[in-house]
């Protein structure tokens, strides 16, 4: 490509974070270009500094940071010293942002479609009815249930796979010259990831969008981007073309994230004695609307029990009704063979404490305004009775079994930690309560694969020194075979099939598993399209929905 053909240059980018009274280096130098058309990848793991160089290239950095060197030009624009009112010109028109997580992104006061509309409308781009009929084309395109329908829906209504599709379609609304993918298909599973991948390489072909694409998902990257960038702690470790980079990594740490997944937890023996908690004939529904069927499944202690299946297949709802969130039209959860209160309020104290939830995404499920030991020492106060002195003793016990060290992170708010460590703090506020059983909520979805692996390794020796019982919610089938004992699948709100871990990864499988087992993408950039052609030819679904 020629120099005429740059639409993003970035040279000797530097970006501090505030801490206290003292700014720290967060990016350090790194130089990007970017030609008109054209998918970089951004790779490196949780900290590396990915987003921050990504909003960078909107000419933006987050409240704590700020640009401190360097030069950012977009097609002859500087960035650094454009006007707010240039950037508002070009924030959502000629340079759009997809975030990891459309919950915290969306508005949840209006509907999908006034959210799709606002951008093209404000910039002149559309009309409001213009708008609307092309939100429906493209929520057509990347395969959204009901087009014409959804996009009158609030967000708290559909699947959080089905939002973040949805805001990549609003990303897309007035055809920019440059997006920025941080991490959209994370939260996804792999049949409806799929779906997204292909829909936006088709828009970035069809529409020459030039792309940064964030993720710490490698084999995904290799399906999207031309070139390959690789940080690590705010410097550039080395960048390739992608076939390039994946054949033959030069740097250690290239070859060390390759190399990830390395973990495997030891099959366990059989289960003997009574199962921690049961499902029997479990049904349940939202308002009219049936979300589970019949399902039925065990989970026994010191077992990890892996449920997988698509964006709403039922996996969280499962989890609702288990901790009475929900409670089911039919049938019931035992707890040690005693049946439980449908409603969470009807539950003893100690019901409550015996069951603990690890929620997916860190960022929204801890309180931003409390400090760690505030938010690990509650449950501890309210199951246990903990206070005073016998309470911060506790609260460092947990510290120390999470790996974090007490001094260095008691009193830190959550804005002050990495995404891993976050993740760590909630295993530890789940651990406070002293626990049976634990449910992990994709858990790992969010981190990058050598923090994740961390994350697997300390759940696993976790739950072989407290004798736990843990529910795995997923859609990473890689995260399956690193930590399940049993696997249950699930579509529609059933139970497809299950059993041990050996068994459901050894054909023959049930079509549906047939189709996720396929799904999960390998390091391969021609994996994505001979898969396409693959199911084109057969007329099988690209994804999960049809």
């Amino acid at each position: 490509m020629s120099t005429q053909d740059v639409l993003l240059s970035i040279r000797d980018l530097k970006i501090e974070g505030k801490s206290g009274d003292d700014w720290l280096p967060i990016v350090n130098g790194v130089d990007l270009t970017l030609h008109r058309g054209e998918v970089l990848g951004l790779i490196g793991e949780s900290g590396a500094g990915k987003s921050t160089i990504g909003l960078a290239a909107m000419g933006f950095a987050r409240d704590g940071c700020r640009i401190s060197g360097g030069t950012i030009d977009f097609d002859g624009i500087d960035l650094r010293r454009a006007s707010r009112e240039q950037l508002r010109r070009l924030h959502g028109k000629r340079i759009a942002y997809v975030a990891q997580s459309a919950a915290a992104s969306f508005n949840p006061a209006h509907r999908l479609m006034e959210q799709y509309c606002e951008a093209p409308v404000r910039h002149g781009v559309m009309s409001r009815s213009e708008a609307e009929r092309d939100a429906v084309d493209l929520y057509r395109k990347i395969r959204l249930p009901d087009p014409e329908g959804i996009g009158f829906r609030y967000p708290h209504q559909v699947s959080g796979g089905q939002l973040q599709r949805a805001m990549t379609a609003m990303a897309m609304s007035c055809r920019p010259d440059l997006i920025i993918f941080d991490e959209p298909t994370t939260a996804l599973d792999v049949t409806t990831q799929i779906e997204v991948l292909a829909a936006i390489r088709d828009i970035v072909e069809q529409f020459g969008t030039a792309a940064i694409y964030i993720t710490h998902d490698l084999a995904v990257v290799a399906q999207m981007a031309d070139r390959i960038k690789i940080l690590l702690r705010g410097d550039e470790i080395e960048e390739a073309d992608t076939r390039e980079m994946l054949a033959a990594p030069k740097h250690d740490y290239t070859r060390s994230l390759w190399a990830v997944r390395a973990f495997q937890r030891p099959e366990q023996p059989a289960p003997k004695g009574a199962p921690v908690v049961s499902l029997r004939n479990v049904s349940a529904s939202y308002g009219k609307v049936p979300v589970l069927d019949n399902i039925s499944f065990d989970i026994h202690p010191r077992r990890t029990v892996a449920v997988v299946g698509e964006s709403g297949s039922g996996k969280s709802t499962a989890a609702r009704v288990i901790t009475g969130l929900l409670p089911p039209t039919r049938g019931e959860v035992l707890f040690e063979g005693d049946a439980l209160p449908p409603d969470y309020r009807k539950r003893t104290r100690e019901q409550l404490r015996n069951a603990q939830m690890i929620y997916q995404m860190a960022d929204t499920a801890l309180n931003p305004k409390l400090p760690i030991r505030r938010i690990i020492g509650r449950p501890a106060q309210m199951y246990l009775g903990l206070n005073g002195r016998a309470l911060t003793e506790r609260i460092r016990e947990l510290l120390h079994l999470i790996e974090l060290e007490p001094d260095e992170y008691i009193d830190r708010l959550p804005s002050e930690l990495s995404g891993g460590q976050k993740q760590r703090i909630g295993i530890a506020r789940a651990l406070a309560a002293e626990p049976r059983f634990i449910i992990c909520d994709e858990v790992t979805s969010a981190l990058d694969q050598i923090v994740a692996e961390g994350i697997l390794r300390l759940l696993d020796r976790l739950q072989g020194a407290f004798d736990l019982a843990y529910m795995f919610i997923t859609h990473d089938l890689a995260t399956v075979r690193a930590i399940a004992d049993d696997v249950v699948v699930m579509q529609k709100g059933r139970v497809v099939e299950q059993g041990p871990k050996p068994e459901m990864f050894a054909p023959p499988h049930e079509p549906y598993t047939e189709l996720l087992l396929s799904s999960v993408p390998e390091m391969d950039p021609d994996w994505l399209s001979r898969l396409l052609e693959e199911r084109r030819h057969k007329d099988l679904p690209q994804g999960a929905e049809k």
